[in-house]
């Protein structure tokens, strides 16, 4: 394959994808994603709900890139995800204790606080008005890419309109054209994307109802007296 154009026109390097199951591959897979990400690039990686295209969170340029590879704007900011539920506070302020009981019972998994992002925070990752959203994925080649990159902005893999990617090879029908590296892990362990909380404010509110329900996390918040309230 040789190599094609990005959407700025600039030679974009061929596609590679890696079967991160085989030991032999995962970790040229890995190392491979994180140098792309080191880069500028996109790669395509598994998670614990759905594959995720991704981006660092740090580089403005390959955030933008990764939302137009999903058909999508500035109004839609990626979320972020992190290698360990510490870094919650490099990234935001004032996180109130009920999301602190929800990180400790819930990180690793398919949990997104929406939160008050740092000020001081050189990033662009579209009108997040304030907030960014962060989560620690419950999945092994994720975390060790994470470990390895530092937070990135992961978003679905898939072009928006249609259904997340839950194999690479759906993830590569839509995006190759986009991304350097795909790691391989297999189908993902469901089809449900990440349950999205709003911790902004006193009470907690979903946002999007995913991989977790409503009666779970208010299960969780019950001995500290708390609770999450739904979308209405």
């Amino acid at each position: 394959m040789s190599p094609d154009s990005d959407r700025d026109g600039e030679a974009r390097r061929p596609t590679r994808r890696f079967r991160t199951t085989d030991p032999d591959e995962r970790e040229a897979g890995i190392a491979n994603a994180a140098l792309a990400v080191q880069r500028g690039e996109l790669v395509v990686l598994p998670t614990d709900t759905v594959y995720g295209i991704g981006a660092d969170a740090f580089d403005a340029e390959a955030v933008r890139r990764l939302l137009a590879a999903k058909g999508r704007g500035r109004e839609m900011p990626p979320p972020v995800l992190v290698s360990a539920a510490t870094t919650l506070d490099a990234l935001a302020v004032g996180v109130p204790a009920y999301a602190r009981t929800l990180v400790d019972e819930l990180w690793p998994g398919p949990l997104t606080l929406v939160c008050r992002q740092q000020s001081s925070l050189q990033w662009d990752l579209g009108d997040t008005r304030g907030t960014v959203a962060v989560r620690m994925p419950d999945h092994a080649v994720a975390l060790e890419l994470l470990s390895r990159t530092g937070p990135l902005a992961v978003s679905s893999a898939n072009r928006t309109g249609l259904a997340a990617a839950t194999d690479a090879d759906q993830a590569e029908e839509m995006l190759a054209e986009s991304v350097t590296v795909i790691l391989d892990d297999g189908p993902t362990p469901g089809a449900l994307a990440s349950t999205i909380v709003d911790v902004t404010g006193e009470r907690g509110r979903v946002l999007r109802l995913g991989a977790l329900g409503l009666e779970r996390l208010n299960e969780i918040l019950a001995p500290v007296g708390a609770e999450i309230t739904d979308q209405g």
